[in-house]
This record gives C-alpha cells, structure tokens and sequence, in this order.
C-alpha cells in the first residue's frame, strides 16, 4: 500500500506541475537569478530577437557587481569585451555627470584603479564605482531592452522543475507560479535551477589527483597573501598556552588534512560592504544583536602584536566611500562558517547569511568601541560609518554576501587550472579570464604547537589571459539540453577562483544566450551548437576569444627595464616555487616565492652571457613586503670568484616601475651567475628577476 500511495503522490505532483505549466507565460528563454550573468543573458537574448523574462529570488539585480564590489577584479581588460564592457562604459558615462559627484569632485577622487586607471578615459570605461551607481545600470538595461522581471521569487528547488526527459519544460516558484521556456539559464550563485534540474555537480575542493592539478585541495603549509598568522604564533586557547582552558571562538578543532586532498570545504564568504568617511554622509557602525566581544578575542590578540594591515583593503571608490575586502589573519572572511551554504534550504541559508552579518558588524563595533583595541586603529576607524545613500531598503548594508564558490557543475566540459595555466589547450573559447588563480581561506585550525593558522588561501598567476570553453557553460549530454550554466559553471575548485570574478560572469552570460537563441533557432541541443556559428557571433557581438597581446596588463615588459634583465621564469629553479601577481608591480606576468618554507631546499639561479666583459652593477628585483626575508642568501658568481651577501628582501628601491636591491659591482668576463637560495631564511625568499647594469651607462 505504501508504494502505491507513494506511485500516486508523485503522480499528483506531475499532474499539478503540467496543469500549472498550461497557465504559465511561455518565454523563449527563462533567465533564473538576479546576478550580474542574469542582466547580461537576457539582454543578449533580446538582442536575438527573443522573449526573455528574468526570473530573480533576489529584490536588486545585479548580485554582487551591484552589491558592493565596486572595486572591480579585472585582470587584463583588454579581454573584457561584449556587453561585459559596455556595462563599464555605462559606468564611465554615469561619472562623466557633475551630479554624480555629490560627495566629492571628480579631481578629489583621483584615478585610482586596480593595477591600471579607475576611469579610463581613452577607451571610455570606468572600473571603479558606487554601488547604486551599478544598480542603476542594470536598471537600465531593463528598461531600455523592455526586459520583463519578476522579483522576490524563489525557485522550488524540491518539485519546482518540469522535465520532459533531459529538457527543462517549466519552472516552478514557492509562490506557485510557473515560468514556461524553450531554454533555460541558471544565472544563481549557488547552482540552484542545475541542481534542481538534476545535473551533475561538485561542493567544495577536489584532490588534485583528480584533475592532475597543484593548487587544488588542502593547502597546509603554504602561506600565500597576506591572509594567514605567519609566524605571529598566536595561542589557539582562552588561555594562552593552555589546553584546559578551551579553544577560541572560531578556531577548529578538525583535522586540517593531508595536503593535496579533497574535502567538502568552501572558501570563505563576506560582504564587500561599503563605508564611508563623509560625516554628512554618515551613519555610526551598528551594534549588532547578540553581540558578543569573545567572539573577536583572536583579532585583539593580532592587533596587540603590532599588526597595522587593518585599513589595507579599504579601496576607495567615488564620493569618499570604500569597497572593503577581507585582509590579514583575523578579517572580514568569516572561515569555516559558510561549509552548509551551497545545498542549504533558503531557511539555513537566510540564517548564514545573518551570521555573516552580526559577525561583520559585531569585528566593526569591536574594533570601534572595545576599549583594548590599540587606540590608533580604534581611532582610524571611527573615522568610518555606513553610508545614507547606500543600500537604503536594507540598514544601509549590502544586500548580497559574497559567495565565493557554491555549487559547480561538472558539465561537458571541466575548467581546471591545466588551462588557466596553459598547460592544456582549452577548446571552444566562448570568453576569457585573466585574474590571479585566487582562493579565499576555507579554514582555521590548531597546529601541533597549539597555535592557530589559517589554511586554503591561495594566489597563482594565470601566465595572462585564458580561454574558457562552451563545453564548461553546458551540462553533460542527457543531463540538461536546453540549459546553460554561466555563473556556477564547470570548473575545479581551483580554476574557479580566478573564473569566478564578475566581469568573467558578465561575459560569459551573454555567450551563454547567444548559443541558448542558437540552439533554439537550430532546433538542437545546447550540447550540438555549431561552435564556427557560436564563434561568429560571439566576435560580432564585441566579444574577446584569443589574446595575443602582453601576458599582463600590469606586469613591466622587461624589454623596457634598463641593462641585461632575466625574468624569473628564465631561472634555473629548484626545490618548490610558487608563482604569485599579488604585488602591485613586478617584471613580466607574475614573480615567484618559496611559500615562507625556510627548509633551505628552495633555490634559483640565473646564469647569463654578457654583451661585453667588464664592470657591472648587479640587482635583484623583488617586490616589497614586510612578509619578506630579511636575510635571503645570494650567491654572484664573476670574473673574481663568488661573492656571498646577505640580502634584505625589504629593502628595495623602484626602478623602470620595479622594486631592485643593489648586489654589489663586480668585473665580469663573459658571463655571470646570481643564485638566490631560502637557506636560514626568515621570511619568504621571493624572486622576480636579476639585471646586470654596465658601470658609466
């Protein structure tokens, strides 16, 4: 009797979905989600010619380009091409208006941008930018395109899929009401409508032997950033030093695992929240409810040490306000808090996403208010409030967390960090990412010494830009025929950490609806789409596929740089190196470091023929950082012999738009050496080229 009763209730449920499909509106294509991919979808879509309807859980549009990151992720813009670029250049045209500078002038503001300039005024974009501002834009977009959106309503992520095989017939919300397509995009952070929809997918990091990949799962023991304790070797207890006494809030007490392994982990989340300095403009930091000072005791005791990285990630954007990210050991990324959020209930979720929030605003209030804070940083920062004007239905507070990563498809195709880093060719390119290889931290745990240290935070240079493949927006043949996947699309743990920045989502939104219209008017599955028509128009369209330009848009052409240069990527390397494009300016596309190993296995030599013998001033370029060695051995070997220094990796002085450290003048025949090693080092040994200088030129 049960299995009957059973047979028939999923009956009825079939029933009730085809009967409210009759009713539902039929659109050409069904645009699920409210993020930046979703706006960028269905105006491609209705640029094709199609009915197109957004349907979006979320009240703003625009996820989190309209949510605080003002401070855009670009990489190399010269791959950002499409209605990606038009929506800067949208941006551009709003602060070309006096009366967008309400707080400030636009000469106060300065041209500040990530690596390049925040407005560029010679290709008409701007990266940099308030909020509301962006809101606007995809406002905009609706309006002008007559793109029809429904807000506020939540896909039925239980039965609220109708299926006729492997193709999506309808949709249905909590609300009840359902939304009929030809095609279907699911343009949600979390991969909410291809779960649903019973596509294959993946939460959290893979092993790296999964994908022959080195940057994949647990990465204990390599320190990348700024985001970890170091060698601050901060108790993990209440009472420092003493087990007994129990460990501090947010600390775990899991196994960190074996490095290279896979786990259920997720980065960490936060809110890009804006803040701001105008006192006209400003609201005092919220007590939150619950408040709880214990909470940051980890924090007091980074700060207590003399840590001054606070304020580093507060970017400022228009009108005296910031786009502030995590930085440091103890920030805004709330670790290990978030590991449930990818296939929660919108129950569970709305309860993370409050957590994120009380922890954020309790760190402000903490650092504001608490009377251990040391007073120049409690001093700084009550400089700072919430902006009036920004997010004005929400406590003038971000609507959307950052969701770093959720759900990913594993699809027809998988992004792994073999093409990023262009040790596979990618077939299909349909767009292009360029950003560093960037993980946030996924957990906080107790070394053997008791000490507390941060583990998952990762950055590695792309080489420059990279291709992405149509086979990574569809899902696996028979799994989804009529659906694309542009935002939680398929790509490894690590690969997504560089795709996943928002102009790669607007990007990659538009081609998703180009083939979506083309599968529709070809009558085929998005998995057959003919990739010379794709190809085609995606290149009409402004969108950019190849690139064969410099492999970064900040790094300096060591063509450029005065006297015998060698990149480090013509070192002789042994031991581990890790390449890095943090730093603000370094020679070529990235430099390279040890990962603070200090187990004096790590070195790197550059050997050279010289033009003429004689007299040569040698350097050593190194981007600066207080994270550095201040005792990195290096070895020149010349005409004489071999001079051994000991060198402050510190203590660099720009040149040619890079930081050198002088090594000494030496005659030289018709060559020379300079080997850099990590032996006795006490911080990170970093390398990012050598030159010889001619004495008298």
């Amino acid at each position: 009797m049960r299995y009957r009763w059973m047979t028939s209730n999923r009956f009825l449920v079939a029933l009730c979905l085809v009967v409210s499909s009759l009713h539902a509106e039929d659109h050409d294509v069904v645009v699920y989600g409210g993020t930046c991919a979703a706006v960028t979808s269905a105006v491609q879509a209705k640029k094709m010619g199609k009915s197109v309807i957004i349907v979006s859980p979320d009240r703003h549009l625009g996820g989190l380009s309209s949510g605080g990151l003002g401070w855009t992720d670009t990489g190399n813009k010269a791959v950002i091409g499409g209605l990606a670029r038009d929506f800067y250049h949208r941006i551009y045209l709003h602060y070309q208006k006096p009366e967008a500078w309400k707080q400030q002038s636009k000469a106060e503001y300065g041209n500040k941008g990530q690596g390049t300039e925040a407005m560029d005024g010679r290709n008409r974009t701007m990266w940099i930018f308030e909020p509301h501002a962006a809101e606007q834009v995809f406002e905009d977009y609706v309006k002008e395109f007559g793109i029809e959106v429904v807000r506020d309503e939540w896909l039925d992520r239980e039965k609220g899929v109708a299926k006729e095989g492997d193709k999506i017939t309808a949709i249905t919300t909590l609300s009840g009401k359902t939304y009929a397509g030809k095609m279907f995009i699911d343009a949600t952070y979390e991969g909410d409508l291809m779960a649903a929809a019973g596509v294959d997918y993946h939460v959290g990091r893979e092993a790296n032997s999964v994908y022959g990949e080195e940057h994949n799962g647990v990465q204990v023991g390599v320190l990348h950033h700024h985001h970890h304790f170091g060698t601050l070797n901060l108790s993990s207890y209440k009472v420092p030093g003493d087990p007994k006494s129990g460990v501090l809030p947010r600390v775990s007490t899991e196994p960190v695992g074996a490095f290279g392994s896979g786990d259920k982990r997720v980065q960490a989340y936060c809110f890009r929240s804006c803040y701001t300095t105008d006192p006209g403009n400003r609201i005092p930091f919220p007590k939150p409810e619950g408040y709880d000072a214990g909470q940051y005791e980890l924090l007091l005791r980074v700060l207590q040490t003399g840590w001054d990285g606070f304020f580093h990630k507060f970017d400022p954007i228009p009108n005296f306000k910031t786009d502030t990210n995590n930085h440091g050991p103890f920030s805004f990324d709330n670790i290990g808090m978030n590991y449930d959020y990818p296939e929660a209930s919108y129950e569970r979720r709305r309860e993370i996403i409050a957590e994120h929030r009380n922890y954020q605003q309790g760190l402000l209030w903490f650092v504001a208010n608490d009377p251990r804070v040391p007073k120049a940083v409690q001093d700084e920062l009550r400089l700072w409030g919430l902006p009036k004007d920004e997010f004005t239905d929400n406590g003038n507070w971000s609507h959307q967390l950052y969701i770093r990563e959720a759900r990913r498809m594993i699809g027809h195709y998988v992004m792994t960090e073999n093409e990023l880093r262009k040790k596979k060719p990618t077939p299909e390119s349909v767009g292009m990412g360029s950003y560093t290889i960037d993980s946030h931290n996924t957990q906080r745990y107790i070394t053997a010494e008791g000490f507390v240290q941060n583990e998952g935070d990762i950055g590695v240079s792309t080489n420059g830009p990279y291709e992405i493949a149509y086979g990574s927006l569809v899902p696996k043949k028979g799994q989804g025929s009529n659906l694309l996947v542009p935002v939680a699309m398929s790509a490894s743990h690590i690969a997504y950490g560089s795709i996943r920045m928002e102009p790669v989502f607007m990007i990659l939104g538009q081609s998703a609806a180009t083939a979506a219209v083309m599968a529709l008017d070809g009558g085929m599955a998005v998995q057959e789409v003919p990739y010379e028509k794709l190809r085609e128009r995606l290149l009409k369209d402004g969108q950019v596929l190849e690139y064969s330009g410099p492999v970064s848009s900040r790094g300096v052409d060591v063509k450029s740089v005065k006297g015998l240069v060698m990149d480090d990527t013509e070192a002789k390397l042994t031991g581990n190196w890790q390449q890095s494009g943090a730093a603000k300016s370094f020679l070529g596309d990235s430099y390279r470091h040890d990962g603070k190993a200090m187990d004096g296995t790590a070195a790197a030599s550059f050997t050279t023929k010289l033009p003429k013998a004689g007299r040569y001033t040698v350097m050593l370029a190194c981007p600066p950082n207080t994270n550095r060695a201040s005792n990195a051995a290096v070895e020149i070997q010349h005409a004489g012999g071999a001079a051994t220094v000991e060198v402050d990796l510190r203590s660099g002085k720009p040149s040619d738009g890079v930081s050198w450290i002088e090594l000494g003048t030496h005659e030289f025949g018709e060559g020379g050496t300079v080997t850099v090693s990590n032996k006795g080092a006490d911080g990170y040994v970093v390398i990012d080229g050598v030159r010889w200088v001619p004495v008298g030129e």
